[in-house]
């Protein structure tokens, strides 16, 4: 495949499934694709998927999960986002922003106001173009032992007009996205 998009614009599309396989497509077959395994966390897989083909191949991907969070000890839902990746050959080109607009898009008619994904540093600023905002509290997520400080960046987006996020403890009451 070619490593620059041709020039029919890309399509973002709603996946019926998207596992190891469909990944493995965009991705390789990698022990760390996402290069979060040094966290030793236990992930939950996305409910809703949505991606870009070119030439039949899959190559993006973001997916969509509702959780439970309490934020100041206050019950709440956000969507998480998660599993954001792209053909190496082809990063660069716009490719995240679409996929990540559609489930955004989506995100917006499930109910909960913010959306949350966790990132390594080095995606922070990638994010933070795309409007998403670091936050500076500590957030802890369910593990098997319990809950644990998330280790990577936590990040939000507002999925409507007029919300706030509050400066307070963030616990995600189920394992991370």
């Amino acid at each position: 495949m070619s490593d620059h998009l041709s020039p029919a614009s890309p399509t973002t599309v709603r996946l019926t499934r998207y596992t190891k396989t469909e990944q493995s497509e965009i991705l390789g077959t990698g022990d760390d694709p996402f290069g979060v395994a040094h966290t030793g966390l236990t992930w939950l897989p996305k409910e809703e998927h949505f991606g870009i083909r070119l030439g039949g191949r899959l190559v993006a991907h973001a997916g969509l999960l509702r959780l439970p969070i309490s934020i100041g000890g206050v019950s709440t839902e956000v969507v998480g986002v998660g599993g954001v990746a792209v053909a190496p050959n082809l990063r660069g080109q716009g490719l995240a922003r679409l996929v990540i607009t559609a489930a955004l898009d989506h995100a917006r008619t499930l109910g909960p106001s913010h959306a949350l994904l966790f990132c390594r540093d080095s995606l922070v600023p990638f994010y933070e173009r795309l409007g998403w905002q670091a936050l500076d509290q500590e957030v802890h997520v369910e593990q098997h032992e319990g809950p644990v400080p998330m280790p990577l960046r936590t990040m939000r987006t507002p999925l409507h007009g007029g919300v706030n996020w509050p400066a307070e403890a963030v616990h995600v009451h189920s394992f991370p996205m």
